[in-house]
């Protein structure tokens, strides 16, 4: 009788190991399949963490926003609202401590600190690592950081879609090129 309990418990708890990465999995492909694209103009460097391997850590151009209200707390919540700019590029057009009642598609982000003497808020954006085959994360760091230096216009961004708060960082792209394409043409090119 024992045997069978301990049966039944070890199927339940291997239902469940499967089921919560597979719901997680489902969640950010609804989100790339049924949420909105943004692009976020980034400046990339490529750290490493031994845990969880080669990424570019992603920092953005739109990290700041100017609100009167001073009383932000580091490390608070803040819901970004987005707009799409002229060029195609998200734009924070909104900031707010709590959900507002709007149609508007929205990130939560995080307050690094507030400037008073500026009335700027300064926030992190929740996708800010990419992460790539080991063998070509430095290759894509280089890359990006060498179009960037470039005095030709070019555009580095982050394609991240964004459903309900939820956002899925889907690709890097530099000059409408995905970073892991363009990493493999520039390979084949030397």
């Amino acid at each position: 009788m024992k045997t069978i309990h301990i049966f039944i418990l070890f199927i339940v708890v291997a239902i469940a190991q499967l089921f919560v990465p597979a719901q997680m999995i489902f969640n950010q492909e609804s989100i790339i399949k049924t949420g909105t694209a943004y692009k976020f103009k980034t400046q990339p460097v490529d750290p490493s963490d031994p845990y969880r391997g080669k990424y570019i850590n992603l920092n953005y151009e739109q990290n700041t926003f100017i609100t009167t209200d001073s009383i932000w707390e580091r490390q608070d919540k803040v819901y970004l609202y987005l707009e799409t700019d002229s060029l195609g590029f998200a734009k924070i057009n909104q900031v707010s401590k709590t959900p507002l009642n709007s149609d508007k598609d929205y990130i939560v982000g995080n307050v690094w600190w507030y400037n008073k003497a500026e009335q700027k808020l300064n926030f992190n954006l929740p996708f800010n690592r990419y992460y790539m085959k080991e063998t070509k994360a430095y290759d894509a760091e280089v890359a990006v950081r060498n179009n960037q230096r470039d005095t030709i216009q070019n555009t580095t961004y982050a394609l991240v879609y964004v459903k309900n708060g939820e956002a899925v960082l889907n690709d890097v792209v530099i000059n409408d090129i995905s970073i892991k394409d363009y990493v493999e043409k520039e390979n084949n090119n030397q």
